[in-house]
């Protein structure tokens, strides 16, 4: 496994790590010491489990994926060979932990060359709310100035978790966007939202992420468990899944899944195609298991059509 100086992604200084390609503040508190502490035996887990014999060799571009993203687990135990110089690459994944990307494929590269999300360039929550309504046929997003009742603010960036209540009519603030307030709480009043990975256009696994409903946006989880998606899903809601993917043009990255427990509906709410992961409240057996999953469907993504 090559080794990076991973501390050149941050600055870090007096209680806090700022992310510099992200501009996210991460403060130095006990919490997040204890979710590194948690990650690290995944990341030795998935060390020792990479084949040694190498399948594909694989450039991400413009940036490298750190271990933290789910991508990078996936790949090493799918058996690419992660390698600098995308004209040495049989396949080379867009990777840009930004909202909005426009970054085309690397001039130089194989003639034959896998190319891998560079049709998913907005992430932004306008871009997966016009997706998601086009592709399900029912809207999630409403006009705060004439919708009645509680919604829920974001801002448009991806991965920010400052989603906040808001009561309707209301006049609509700069750079926001406004959405229907879905209801997923269970009758032990946590919430709960479906990570579901797809590759290819293929839901892989559902991480059933619960949290308390006072802390419905934020960033951490009270409990996860992984499932299967034909546990959760129906065949017609995998294939409007698969079809929403191919709308925004996502042939990897996990989607935020919301079922409404009033009338059974699903919204998809949030698209992220540099996810980090498996959740950190998942067992290591889990994240085990869900990682060869998706390894075994990224290696078949990245083979596809080759001889």
């Amino acid at each position: 496994m090559t080794n990076r100086n991973w501390l050149s992604d941050f600055d870090i200084g007096a209680g806090a790590v700022r992310v510099r390609k992200t501009g996210a503040v991460v403060p130095i508190e006990r919490g997040v010491v204890v979710e590194v502490a948690t990650w690290l035996p995944f990341y030795f887990a998935v060390a020792a489990a990479a084949p040694k014999s190498k399948a594909f060799k694989l450039a991400f571009s413009p940036d490298r994926a750190r271990p933290w993203y789910l991508v990078w687990a996936a790949a090493k135990l799918a058996g690419a060979d992660i390698v600098d110089d995308p004209a040495d690459a049989d396949v080379i994944f867009h990777f840009e932990d930004a909202t909005i990307s426009r970054n085309p494929p690397p001039a130089r590269r194989r003639a034959h060359a896998k190319l891998i999300n560079f049709e998913c360039m907005d992430v932004s929550k306008s871009a997966v709310a016009a997706a998601f309504e086009a592709t399900f046929g029912y809207d999630l997003t409403i006009d705060p100035r004439t919708y009645s009742g509680q919604a829920v603010e974001k801002s448009e960036r991806n991965g920010a978790h400052d989603g906040r209540l808001v009561t309707c009519p209301t006049d609509p603030r700069p750079g926001r966007v406004y959405q229907r307030l879905i209801d997923t709480a269970r009758r032990d009043g946590l919430v709960e939202d479906l990570r579901t990975p797809l590759v290819g256009g293929k839901a892989i696994c559902v991480y059933r992420k619960r949290r308390r409903i006072g802390e419905r946006f934020a960033n951490h989880n009270s409990e996860v468990e992984l499932a299967r998606p034909a546990e959760i899903f129906s065949a017609a809601e995998l294939d409007l899944l698969a079809r929403f993917a191919a709308a925004i043009g996502l042939d990897w990255g996990g989607v935020d899944v919301l079922r409404d427990v009033r009338d059974g509906r699903l919204y998809v709410v949030d698209v992220n195609k540099t996810d980090m992961g498996p959740p950190i409240a998942l067992p290591l057996k889990d994240k085990m298991a869900s990682a060869r999953a998706l390894a075994a469907a990224f290696r078949d993504l990245a083979m596809a059509g080759s001889s």
